[in-house]
Protein backbone atom coordinates (compact mmCIF):
# COMPACT_ATOMS: atom_id res chain seq x y z
CA UNK A 1 0.00 0.00 0.00
CA UNK A 2 1.05 3.39 -0.90
CA UNK A 3 2.64 5.35 1.63
CA UNK A 4 1.24 9.22 1.40
CA UNK A 5 3.09 12.76 2.69
CA UNK A 6 0.55 12.44 6.39
CA UNK A 7 0.96 9.05 7.54
CA UNK A 8 -1.79 6.97 9.22
CA UNK A 9 -1.55 5.34 12.76
CA UNK A 10 -4.00 2.92 14.02
CA UNK A 11 -5.24 3.04 17.84
CA UNK A 12 -6.27 -0.18 19.13
CA UNK A 13 -7.21 0.58 22.66
CA UNK A 14 -10.93 -0.46 21.33
CA UNK A 15 -9.56 -3.76 20.21
CA UNK A 16 -7.97 -4.27 23.83
CA UNK A 17 -11.74 -2.56 25.67
CA UNK A 18 -13.90 -5.55 23.43
CA UNK A 19 -11.52 -8.03 24.66
CA UNK A 20 -11.40 -6.89 28.17
CA UNK A 21 -15.64 -6.77 27.91
CA UNK A 22 -15.36 -10.37 28.14
CA UNK A 23 -12.91 -11.00 30.15
CA UNK A 24 -10.68 -13.13 27.85
CA UNK A 25 -7.80 -13.51 25.60
CA UNK A 26 -9.86 -12.19 22.32
CA UNK A 27 -9.94 -10.08 20.30
CA UNK A 28 -5.86 -9.84 20.50
CA UNK A 29 -4.55 -6.32 20.25
CA UNK A 30 -1.34 -7.49 19.81
CA UNK A 31 -2.43 -9.79 16.79
CA UNK A 32 -4.60 -7.11 15.57
CA UNK A 33 -1.30 -4.74 15.48
CA UNK A 34 0.76 -7.33 13.63
CA UNK A 35 -2.24 -7.68 10.22
CA UNK A 36 -3.25 -3.78 10.67
CA UNK A 37 0.88 -3.10 10.14
CA UNK A 38 0.41 -5.66 7.02
CA UNK A 39 -2.40 -3.83 6.09
CA UNK A 40 -1.02 -0.84 5.04
CA UNK A 41 -0.59 1.25 8.72
CA UNK A 42 2.33 3.26 9.09
CA UNK A 43 2.31 2.89 12.84
CA UNK A 44 0.55 1.78 16.01
CA UNK A 45 -0.42 3.90 18.44
CA UNK A 46 -1.55 3.12 22.08
CA UNK A 47 -2.94 5.12 25.50
CA UNK A 48 -2.13 3.09 28.45
CA UNK A 49 -4.49 4.14 31.19
CA UNK A 50 -4.08 3.57 35.07
CA UNK A 51 -7.07 1.55 35.40
CA UNK A 52 -6.18 -0.71 32.62
CA UNK A 53 -9.63 -0.36 30.96
CA UNK A 54 -8.42 -0.97 27.26
CA UNK A 55 -4.68 -1.44 26.97
CA UNK A 56 -2.83 -2.91 29.75
CA UNK A 57 1.45 -2.03 30.69
CA UNK A 58 1.29 -5.69 29.61
CA UNK A 59 0.29 -5.52 26.43
CA UNK A 60 2.48 -2.54 25.90
CA UNK A 61 5.18 -4.65 26.25
CA UNK A 62 3.71 -7.62 24.41
CA UNK A 63 3.70 -5.00 21.26
CA UNK A 64 7.17 -3.61 21.23
CA UNK A 65 8.60 -7.06 19.66
CA UNK A 66 5.98 -6.99 16.86
CA UNK A 67 5.85 -3.58 15.69
CA UNK A 68 7.68 -3.28 12.49
CA UNK A 69 6.52 0.21 11.45
CA UNK A 70 6.20 2.75 14.13
CA UNK A 71 5.19 2.59 18.07
CA UNK A 72 3.62 6.10 19.76
CA UNK A 73 2.60 5.91 22.82
CA UNK A 74 0.23 8.44 24.21
CA UNK A 75 -0.62 9.05 27.98
CA UNK A 76 -0.35 11.63 30.89
CA UNK A 77 3.26 11.84 32.46
CA UNK A 78 2.58 10.18 35.99
CA UNK A 79 5.66 8.23 37.07
CA UNK A 80 4.40 5.29 36.04
CA UNK A 81 3.91 5.88 32.71
CA UNK A 82 7.03 7.68 32.25
CA UNK A 83 8.91 4.34 33.34
CA UNK A 84 7.02 2.40 30.84
CA UNK A 85 7.99 4.57 27.94
CA UNK A 86 11.59 4.64 29.22
CA UNK A 87 11.41 0.77 29.44
CA UNK A 88 9.67 0.36 25.87
CA UNK A 89 11.67 3.25 24.14
CA UNK A 90 8.99 3.77 21.34
CA UNK A 91 9.66 5.97 17.96
CA UNK A 92 7.45 8.60 19.80
CA UNK A 93 5.74 9.66 22.75
CA UNK A 94 2.63 11.85 23.06
CA UNK A 95 1.68 13.28 26.25
CA UNK A 96 -1.85 13.86 26.67
CA UNK A 97 -3.31 16.22 29.84
CA UNK A 98 -6.03 13.18 30.74
CA UNK A 99 -5.47 12.50 34.35
CA UNK A 100 -6.99 9.32 36.24
CA UNK A 101 -10.97 9.54 35.72
CA UNK A 102 -11.36 11.13 32.55
CA UNK A 103 -13.17 8.83 30.07
CA UNK A 104 -11.16 10.36 27.00
CA UNK A 105 -8.91 12.94 25.82
CA UNK A 106 -10.93 16.10 25.66
CA UNK A 107 -8.18 19.12 25.94
CA UNK A 108 -4.45 19.73 25.04
CA UNK A 109 -1.93 20.91 27.61
CA UNK A 110 -1.73 24.31 28.90
CA UNK A 111 1.89 24.62 28.04
CA UNK A 112 2.53 27.58 30.22
CA UNK A 113 1.08 26.30 33.06
CA UNK A 114 2.59 23.39 32.77
CA UNK A 115 5.49 24.25 31.60
CA UNK A 116 8.15 23.25 34.48
CA UNK A 117 6.59 19.85 34.20
CA UNK A 118 6.31 18.95 30.66
CA UNK A 119 10.19 20.57 30.52
CA UNK A 120 11.33 17.82 32.41
CA UNK A 121 9.29 14.84 31.27
CA UNK A 122 10.59 15.86 27.59
CA UNK A 123 13.97 16.46 29.00
CA UNK A 124 14.34 12.60 29.91
CA UNK A 125 12.39 11.31 26.79
CA UNK A 126 15.03 13.54 24.45
CA UNK A 127 17.76 11.84 26.58
CA UNK A 128 16.51 8.30 25.64
CA UNK A 129 16.30 9.29 21.88
CA UNK A 130 12.79 8.83 22.27
CA UNK A 131 10.94 11.78 19.42
CA UNK A 132 8.10 13.53 21.84
CA UNK A 133 4.77 15.29 20.79
CA UNK A 134 2.09 17.48 22.83
CA UNK A 135 -1.44 17.38 22.44
CA UNK A 136 -3.00 20.34 21.92
CA UNK A 137 -4.97 23.23 21.02
CA UNK A 138 -4.95 25.38 18.25
CA UNK A 139 -3.99 28.44 20.02
CA UNK A 140 -0.61 29.82 19.03
CA UNK A 141 0.84 30.93 22.32
CA UNK A 142 0.12 27.42 23.15
CA UNK A 143 1.46 26.34 20.43
CA UNK A 144 4.88 28.45 21.17
CA UNK A 145 5.13 26.77 24.55
CA UNK A 146 5.23 23.29 23.32
CA UNK A 147 8.58 24.81 21.18
CA UNK A 148 9.73 26.32 24.12
CA UNK A 149 9.47 23.72 26.39
CA UNK A 150 11.60 21.08 24.17
CA UNK A 151 8.39 19.12 22.47
CA UNK A 152 9.74 17.74 18.86
CA UNK A 153 5.65 17.81 17.42
CA UNK A 154 2.41 18.75 18.68
CA UNK A 155 -0.61 16.83 18.01
CA UNK A 156 -3.46 19.13 17.38
CA UNK A 157 -6.92 18.12 19.24
CA UNK A 158 -9.45 17.64 16.77
CA UNK A 159 -12.37 17.33 18.62
CA UNK A 160 -13.60 20.58 17.73
CA UNK A 161 -13.18 20.39 14.19
CA UNK A 162 -14.52 17.19 14.04
CA UNK A 163 -17.95 18.83 15.54
CA UNK A 164 -18.03 21.83 13.73
CA UNK A 165 -17.76 20.19 10.38
CA UNK A 166 -20.81 19.12 9.16
CA UNK A 167 -21.93 23.25 9.30
CA UNK A 168 -19.29 24.49 7.98
CA UNK A 169 -16.24 22.67 6.82
CA UNK A 170 -13.94 25.56 5.56
CA UNK A 171 -14.55 27.43 8.75
CA UNK A 172 -14.36 24.29 11.21
CA UNK A 173 -10.75 23.69 9.23
CA UNK A 174 -9.27 27.11 9.20
CA UNK A 175 -8.02 27.41 12.61
CA UNK A 176 -6.02 23.87 12.14
CA UNK A 177 -4.45 25.06 9.50
CA UNK A 178 -3.33 28.51 10.82
CA UNK A 179 -2.25 26.23 14.01
CA UNK A 180 -0.07 24.26 11.55
CA UNK A 181 1.59 26.88 9.69
CA UNK A 182 2.38 28.46 12.72
CA UNK A 183 3.71 25.06 14.83
CA UNK A 184 6.20 24.79 11.66
CA UNK A 185 7.21 28.40 11.62
CA UNK A 186 8.76 27.67 15.51
CA UNK A 187 10.28 24.55 14.58
CA UNK A 188 7.26 22.13 15.64
CA UNK A 189 6.44 18.87 13.27
CA UNK A 190 2.36 18.51 13.39
CA UNK A 191 0.43 15.57 14.15
CA UNK A 192 -3.54 15.15 14.63
CA UNK A 193 -6.11 13.18 16.06
CA UNK A 194 -9.21 12.77 17.93
CA UNK A 195 -12.90 11.97 16.02
CA UNK A 196 -11.41 11.99 12.78
CA UNK A 197 -13.45 9.68 10.79
CA UNK A 198 -14.39 8.84 6.65
CA UNK A 199 -16.19 11.80 6.62
CA UNK A 200 -14.26 14.99 7.39
CA UNK A 201 -10.20 13.14 7.53
CA UNK A 202 -9.93 14.08 3.89
CA UNK A 203 -10.92 17.59 4.39
CA UNK A 204 -8.45 18.29 6.93
CA UNK A 205 -5.42 16.12 5.61
CA UNK A 206 -6.17 18.38 2.73
CA UNK A 207 -6.38 21.67 4.50
CA UNK A 208 -4.40 21.47 7.56
CA UNK A 209 -0.25 21.33 6.12
CA UNK A 210 2.23 20.40 7.25
CA UNK A 211 0.70 17.15 8.61
CA UNK A 212 2.99 13.99 9.29
CA UNK A 213 0.43 11.95 11.27
CA UNK A 214 -3.06 11.13 12.08
CA UNK A 215 -3.57 8.74 14.85
CA UNK A 216 -7.24 7.02 14.75
CA UNK A 217 -8.60 4.64 16.99
CA UNK A 218 -12.30 4.45 17.77
CA UNK A 219 -13.59 5.29 14.37
CA UNK A 220 -11.59 3.36 12.04
CA UNK A 221 -12.12 0.15 14.47
CA UNK A 222 -15.88 0.83 14.85
CA UNK A 223 -15.91 1.37 10.59
CA UNK A 224 -13.87 -1.98 10.59
CA UNK A 225 -17.56 -3.73 12.65
CA UNK A 226 -18.88 -2.87 9.13
CA UNK A 227 -16.34 -3.20 6.43
CA UNK A 228 -13.60 -5.65 8.15
CA UNK A 229 -10.20 -4.25 9.69
CA UNK A 230 -8.34 -4.67 6.36
CA UNK A 231 -10.96 -2.55 4.19
CA UNK A 232 -11.23 0.17 6.78
CA UNK A 233 -7.47 0.72 6.98
CA UNK A 234 -7.52 0.62 3.46
CA UNK A 235 -10.09 3.73 3.32
CA UNK A 236 -8.44 5.56 5.99
CA UNK A 237 -5.61 5.53 4.43
CA UNK A 238 -7.35 6.68 0.67
CA UNK A 239 -8.24 9.67 2.57
CA UNK A 240 -4.93 10.89 2.98
CA UNK A 241 -4.18 10.85 -0.60
CA UNK A 242 -2.82 14.11 -1.80
CA UNK A 243 -5.63 16.00 -3.64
Amino acid sequence: METFPTRLSVNVNKIATLRNARGAARPCPVAAAVRIQQWGADGITVHPRPDGRHITFDDVRKLKPVITTEFNIEGYPSSEFVDLVLEIAPDQVTLVPDPPGILTSNEGWDTRIHAEMLGQVLSKFREAGIRTSLFISTDHSLIQGAADVGADRIELYTGPYAAAFSQDPSAAVRPFAAAAEHAASVGLDVNAGHDLDLDNLAHFAQHVQPLHEVSIGHALISDALYVGLQNAVGQYKAQLRPA
